[in-house]
């Protein structure tokens, strides 16, 4: 549109000045910059120091770090995890609101523009006052306005705003990748759990074997005159006091497998795990330096990104020290029809800007100031606290799993003296030197110590699972998303 007079281009001119002076003031950004708060690593782990679990070779699987058991049937279970689980879909959702957070704040840099086209057919009154003779009684009125409005990010709190959303948006990444780890090992403690049922409901079922056969044995003897009513009662009551504990142990089978169900979306109803004793020790894992616990655990990386999003808000409690600048123009075609709605004369333009500055607000600036600094000393500390708490649980399962290994080899030799004892006695009863008493006292000294076996075996092997989880996993700080 071209200008009619040399005024209206220099004042344009002048605009647009302005406009491009307070886009390059928008370089100064106000407030600290973020630098990542120191935390206390050892340098090593100390219930590693003289435990061999791990080799240099070791590796945990990239991804699915469940695949370093070598079981088929759980890799299963835990690929229905990845796809089914409500409430890892519940943090799905919950980083993709954070993600669209960002973009809302994003949309801060750019102007808002407003078209709001209109057009009405009016009839004046002759009446009123100051009506010339000239004055049309009807006319047509066609406008086609465009309003922009722009605040200028002079000091940084659109960028801060920026920041902190972004911020908080992959701290909900790491949160997921939390939630996803605790799911997962979740599973994988009550997978190996219910095996470890399985391997005891095993042991039982055939511990009622051998006390069928005895009491078979006790029978014939007592039918014979050898053995006494009380050999034959006492033989009854181990024989039944077993079948009760192996009958017992589908109780709490029943909580996993329905635990199971839930964790892979189905319900309890219908997901059913086929018995399946659990076999071998927990395989070895590599734990690597306590430093690199910072950058695997999900969530001290959650905890360390909210950290910097506390520190991005205190400059925007800062910005709001500085004056608020506010650019406006605006544009458009108004005519009295359709036909010259478009031609130049029909044009019109304006610009204007300010600038408000708040100068008494009963040091409410400075609370929100203050504020903001506390929540930041707040979430340094509690992610100081998250490194603490990640690096004991580290040590607290180095620790059940060099104990455990030595406590399996001494139950071990527990599980063969009991057998020994029991071969014993039973040979002694067959031969009329002991009374059944002898025997039935072996038989549970064996039982016990056989259970405990299993007992010890399952712990090992959720105690590996839990160290994993306490390492992070197979995940790092590299995938959470830059934005």
């Amino acid at each position: 549109m071209p200008f009619s007079t040399r005024s209206e281009y220099q004042s344009l001119r002048r605009a647009g000045l302005l406009l491009i002076s307070a886009l390059l003031l928008g370089g100064c950004t106000v407030g600290p910059n973020y630098v990542r708060p120191p935390a206390e690593v050892a340098p090593t782990y100390k219930e590693a120091s003289n435990f061999g679990l791990a080799q240099p070779t070791d590796t945990i699987p990239k991804g699915k770090w469940w695949e370093i058991y070598g079981d088929p049937t759980l890799n299963a279970l835990q690929d229905q995890v990845t796809s089914s689980n409500q409430s890892l879909k519940v943090a799905q959702a919950q980083f993709l609101e954070a993600r669209a957070a960002v973009r809302t704040a994003r949309a801060a840099y750019f102007p808002n523009v407003t078209v709001s086209p209109n057009a009405s057919s009016n009839r004046q009154s002759q009446s009123q006052a100051l009506f010339g003779t000239t004055s049309p009684v009807n006319y047509n009125n066609v406008e086609l306005p465009v309003d922009v409005s722009y605040e200028p990010d002079v000091w940084g709190r659109v960028r801060r705003s920026v920041e902190a959303a972004r911020s908080e948006a992959q701290a909900s990444a790491a949160d997921l990748a939390s939630v996803d780890l605790s799911l997962h090992a979740e599973l994988a403690m009550d997978y190996f759990q219910l095996r470890g049922l399985d391997s005891q409901k095993q042991l039982l079922d055939s511990t009622v074997l051998s006390y069928q056969k005895a009491l078979e044995l006790t029978q014939s003897r007592y039918s014979g005159g050898i053995a006494s009513a009380v050999d034959l009662a006492q033989a009854q009551t181990q024989l039944e006091t077993t079948r009760a504990e192996a009958i017992d142990v589908n109780v709490q089978r029943a909580a996993f497998e329905h635990a199971i169900a839930v964790l892979i979306g189905k319900p309890a109803a219908e997901f059913t795990q086929e018995p399946l004793p659990l076999i071998g020790a927990p395989p070895p894992i590599p734990t690597g330096l306590p430093s690199d616990l910072l950058e695997r655990r999900p969530d001290i990386a959650a905890s360390e990104r909210r950290v910097q999003e506390a520190n991005a808000q205190i400059g925007v409690a800062r910005a709001a020290y500085f004056p608020l600048i506010t650019l406006n123009g605006s544009g458009g075609f108004e005519s009295s029809g359709f036909s010259n709605l478009l031609s130049g004369p029909a044009g019109f333009w304006s610009l204007a800007g300010t600038a408000a500055e708040l100068i008494f607000d009963g040091g409410q600036r400075r609370g929100l100031s203050e504020q903001a600094r506390a929540a930041y000393e707040q979430a340094v500390d509690q992610y100081r606290a998250t490194t603490l708490t990640a690096f004991q649980e580290v040590e607290d399962n180095l620790a059940a799993l060099r104990i455990l290994q030595d406590e399996a080899k001494t139950e071990d030799d527990a599980v063969a003296a009991a057998q020994h004892s029991l071969d014993l006695s039973t040979t002694r009863y067959k031969g009329g030197v002991a009374n059944y008493l002898e025997v039935t006292t072996a038989q549970s000294a064996a039982l016990a110590d056989e259970v405990s076996a299993v007992e010890i075996l399952t712990r090992r092997i959720t105690a590996s699972v839990l160290l994993i989880k306490a390492l992070g996993g197979s995940w790092d700080v590299s995938q959470i998303p830059r934005m």
